[in-house]
């Protein structure tokens, strides 16, 4: 599995690598090369199957090989025993046709807890076996950032610098993130808005010079690892209420879309969407 900029001019690179560089050189996203396909029969097979065991049959194809089958297991395994829920995203009837996706069952009570717990262990297996050591920046406006430091707390081989607007973010969000006791976790107050914050971070990955020298990553939608494992929620949802035999939509609340794109990205591996909804 390779994949390519959507700016076209940086190099294809692997996996582990596109989990390690966050955004392309060039500026670009990274997205696979080629879609991996999933058959109706693939998908049938996931209807009686727990969460993780879904989100490994999902994430595998994506990854190619570069984390091994078994390391891949025990951190997806890992990762969602520590939710709230044994159903990890339970869904709920809320009327004849329509159901509710609980993503609220994570450490920190965000959705971005579903990518960023998994992530972050991937992070510090890819890591460990290049004995390297990366510095993830990123920006928030509350609930990317708390799910970020809680992912990535007491890694090995993880520093992380995230900026906040000052006065602009929760109380519980700015408690989330400031009174975490761990070595290499920075929460920083920016006398800005969220914008102001994402401007600074965008500077720093434009700076390769600077980039290169502190090993910057980054851990929110313009990772593609983040978007991958935010997939199986969409694959999870559909197979339990009947796909591929029953077509369904999703309404989804979105920011930046990078929600949304995992819908689509399902979609692109063969599962039956008939709509999404974006409600912004």
């Amino acid at each position: 599995m390779k994949y390519v900029s959507t700016r076209g001019d940086a190099p294809e690179l692997a996996f582990d690598d596109v989990l390690l560089v966050g955004l392309a050189t060039d500026g670009g996203l990274y997205v696979p090369a080629e879609w991996p396909q999933f058959s109706p029969a693939e998908f049938e097979a996931m209807a009686d199957l727990s969460y993780a065991e879904i989100a490994f049959r999902v994430i595998r194809p994506f990854v190619g090989g570069t984390i091994a089958d078994d390391a891949l297991k025990a951190m997806i395994k890992e990762t969602y025993a520590g939710f709230g829920h044994d159903a990890v995203a339970p869904l709920k009837q809320i009327g004849t046709n329509e159901w509710l996706m609980e993503l609220f069952h994570g450490p920190t009570l965000a959705f971005k807890d579903f990518a960023l717990q998994l992530v972050g262990r991937m992070f510090d297996h890819v890591l460990a076996a290049r004995g390297e050591r990366v510095t993830i920046i990123g920006a928030t406006s509350g609930d990317t950032g708390s799910a970020a430091i809680e992912a990535c707390r007491d890694r090995d081989n993880i520093d992380v610098y995230i900026l906040f607007p000052e006065g602009r973010v929760s109380e519980v969000q700015q408690r989330q993130m400031t009174t975490v006791d761990a070595a290499g976790i920075h929460a920083i107050a920016v006398d800005g808005t969220f914008d102001d914050c994402q401007d600074l971070v965008k500077a720093m990955f434009n700076d390769s010079q600077f980039r290169s020298a502190h090993n910057l990553s980054a851990v929110n939608s313009i990772n593609w690892a983040r978007v991958l494992i935010q997939i199986v929620y969409y694959v999870v949802a559909a197979v339990r209420l009947g796909a591929p035999r029953r077509a369904v939509s999703f309404a989804v609340p979105t920011g930046n879309f990078g929600n949304v794109l995992a819908g689509w990205a399902a979609w692109k591996c063969g599962l039956t969407v008939d709509r999404l909804v974006v409600g912004t």
